[in-house]
């Protein structure tokens, strides 16, 4: 599939473009590829979705450099996407860091957001910028970082890995060693996410919250994901037994006719 771009005043962003039907953007976590969603889009598409991917600022074929990478930076990318495709209102997919964006999205522009998917959310109370920074800047060293992301990534997939889960690993790792990716997913989990989670009462689209239980990227999954759903006022949680981070590419036969109820009892209430 021919990767499309769209080019904004401080940089471009990837993305592919696939069926017809409602518009459901999906965004990959920060050190991923939008091809994490390759199991999730089949189906949506096949379900009469229209389904775009876009990498997030800063990783996959998107532009390495950028000179902010806030919530509020992710979220107008993901408006800017649907401005660009001419869509009034769209469903949005975010995983990891997307999560915020997306909360954001869904603040900034309500009448623009149908519906939120949060997979393995990282939208955490604010914290110590200095330990926050010190503790990415460790693990994302240009030294040493990428070695130690190729060792971790395997500990995103607790429960089951894809069969093609060592090409894709490969293809992320190669992504990190281009000029500015590294920098940019270290200054992607620098931010903090304390200015959406002040505006979490504002977000009225009904939203999906998908945790695996043993998340590695949090010390307690379920709590966490139990906390964001009590902070939103349409949410629904459920936790994944067993699965970890990326639940799209770990579970998708799990979370697919999830998601699949999910969007369609809102297409049916509007």
């Amino acid at each position: 599939m021919q990767t499309q771009y769209l080019r904004l005043s401080d940089g471009m962003l990837a993305f592919d473009d696939q069926g017809e039907g409602p518009l459901v953007l999906c965004v990959p976590a920060g050190g991923d590829l939008r091809s994490e969603y390759r199991f999730l889009t089949p189906q949506l598409v096949a379900a009469g979705y229209r389904v775009v991917t876009m990498d997030i600022r800063g990783q996959g074929e998107s532009s390495a450099n950028w000179p902010d990478y806030s919530d509020a930076a992710l979220a107008s990318d993901m408006l800017a996407m649907l401005d660009h495709l001419n869509v009034g209102s769209a469903f949005i997919i975010g995983t990891s860091k997307a999560t915020g964006g997306a909360l954001r999205a869904a603040v900034d522009a309500p009448d623009r957001v149908r519906g939120l998917v949060l997979i393995g959310i990282l939208v955490a109370p604010p914290r110590s910028s200095l330990l926050a920074n010190l503790m990415t800047g460790l693990l994302l060293s240009p030294l040493w970082g990428v070695s130690l992301y190729h060792a971790y990534f395997p500990k995103l997939y607790p429960k089951a890995r894809p069969a093609d889960f060592e090409e894709h690993r490969n293809k992320v790792i190669a992504m990190l060693k281009e000029p500015g990716r590294l920098s940019a997913l270290r200054k992607l989990f620098s931010e903090s996410s304390g200015a959406t989670y002040a505006r979490h009462a504002r977000v009225q689209a009904p939203t999906l919250i998908l945790m695996g239980s043993r998340d590695p990227d949090t010390s307690n999954p379920a709590q966490e994901a139990h906390t964001l759903g009590s902070r939103l006022p349409h949410a629904t949680v459920e936790i994944i037994e067993g699965a970890g981070h990326h639940l799209q590419a770990e579970v998708p036969e799990v979370i697919g006719p999830r998601i699949l109820t999910f969007l369609a009892n809102i297409d049916k209430s509007e």
